[in-house]
């Protein structure tokens, strides 16, 4: 079956076509600047890269010269032939426990939902109307971010605040980035043949952990939206929520200036004073930059310590596993970050660790915790997940 992944933002729509159940990658690439002047596409296909420069002024002009130039790359013959589309939505609030076919109440809903995501599932809707409308007879699947993140308990996802804020206003952590655990988790059990207590870290421009057991998410970092957690890349993670009225009257900004402030001018940008990319950061590290050493330092102290919540919350992970960005490529952080668990016995096989490209795992055979590197793949999740309900149907 052909099977379309698609994430959708405000001005780009991204695909990869993949052929199920072989898991294979038929064709890729992104529209940017839809709606904006100078919007384009790029196509991955046969190992060779097209860029057409195009206008498109809306998701719609977007997905028609999709479908018509997967017809002229004679990848399909015609519309009938793509088996169904997955979209990726951020955020399902607590409706929304796992992947859903779209009907006009789940559109309903996920726009019920846009005060949750404001920034995401508005354009998320968009592309989903836009692929409704060209292909009206193609099954269309919403895998939202949120889903995998639905099986904590009410201990870890309320917040202690007044309780109408929950029961009026949904104020409670959702979680994100839960295409991307329940990967991990599902390719963990794939391959070890059975479910184990793993903490999944994601570690990205954005990233989050999250504690599984029994292959369900316990807990996780990100909260009632993806600026909670640890230092990222730009965002701050958790602060004091009584700096943002102060900074609001020293500076005269409004709560969504600030907010966006912390989402987008903060975290390991602000810090380091070089950059949000984790390369150019460790260059700086270990050049001995000393706003980059003490960015590197913070940023390694606030992940171990959720490792550390998230291990005694397991009683005893039995795997970690990097993945994402800067999970998968940086055996420094994975080097850093294990390092301060040697008290407990957990030790990286250091040939392994500085192995580029590695995957698997790469703990010593005595490691209390065995360390795996685990590429994801969120696109063939998605893609996974729009197959196995459309073969329910």
């Amino acid at each position: 079956m052909e099977i379309l992944s698609v994430n959708a933002g405000s001005s780009s729509l991204k695909f990869t076509l993949i052929e199920l159940p072989f898991e294979k990658v038929v064709v890729s690439g992104t529209f940017e600047k839809i709606g904006i002047d100078g919007s384009f596409y790029t196509i991955k296909y046969n190992g060779e890269k097209i860029k057409k420069e195009v206008e498109l002024k809306n998701h719609t002009d977007a997905v028609k010269i999709l479908m018509n130039e997967l017809i002229d790359m004679k990848i399909l013959d015609s519309y009938d032939d793509l088996d169904g589309v997955g979209h990726r939505v951020l955020h399902g609030g607590d409706t929304y426990f796992d992947s859903i076919i779209i009907t006009p109440e789940v559109e309903d809903k996920i726009e019920e939902l846009f005060p949750l995501g404001p920034l995401h599932n508005p354009a998320n809707l968009a592309g989903i109307r836009s692929f409704k409308e060209i292909l009206p007879n193609t099954p269309q699947v919403a895998v939202f971010d949120t889903a995998f993140h639905q099986t904590m308990d009410a201990e870890e996802y309320l917040y202690a605040v007044p309780m109408e804020w929950y029961e009026k206003f949904s104020v409670r952590k959702y979680g994100f980035h839960g295409t991307s655990h329940k990967y991990i988790a599902q390719k963990m059990r794939e391959i070890l043949g059975e479910d184990k207590k793993i903490i999944s870290c994601h570690l990205g421009n954005g990233a989050s952990l999250c504690a599984i057991k029994d292959g369900k998410c316990v807990d996780t970092s990100m909260g009632f939206t993806p600026l909670a957690g640890f230092i990222m890349g730009t965002r701050s993670g958790d602060i004091d929520p009584s700096i943002i009225p102060y900074v609001m009257e020293k500076t005269n900004k409004t709560a969504a200036e600030i907010v966006t402030d912390l989402n987008k001018k903060s975290g390991m940008l602000a810090l380091s004073g070089v950059s949000s990319d984790m390369r150019d950061i460790e260059e700086a590290y270990l050049n001995k930059d000393p706003r980059s050493v003490r960015a590197m330092n913070m940023y390694i102290k606030h992940i171990a310590n959720y490792l550390s919540m998230y291990n005694t919350l397991l009683e005893g992970a039995e795997y970690i596993v990097f993945t994402a960005g800067v999970g998968e490529n940086s055996d420094i952080v994975r080097k850093l970050l294990i390092d301060k668990f040697k008290f407990m016995g957990v030790k990286l096989d250091e040939e392994k660790n500085s192995t580029r490209g590695i995957t698997g795992e790469i703990s010593t055979e005595d490691s209390t915790i065995k360390v795996v590197v685990l590429p994801t793949n969120e696109e063939l999740m998605i893609a996974k997940d729009t197959y196995d309900l459309i073969n329910k149907e």
